[in-house]
């Protein structure tokens, strides 16, 4: 059976892409997308296989 591991990560409005490119780059999926705690962030919730 498959295992994941999970990260929650900040994102800053003006840099997303640039934040989720390089958790890609390490193997990390993005799962999903929240409001965070200002208008300025949001929170990804990421996913990768266990090794």
């Amino acid at each position: 059976m498959q295992k994941w591991e999970y990260a929650t990560v900040p994102l800053l409005v003006h840099a997303t892409k640039q934040i989720l490119d390089n958790w890609g780059e390490d193997g990390w999926e993005l799962v999903s997308v929240i409001p965070g705690p200002n208008p300025e962030q949001l929170v990804a919730y990421m996913k990768r296989p266990k090794s």
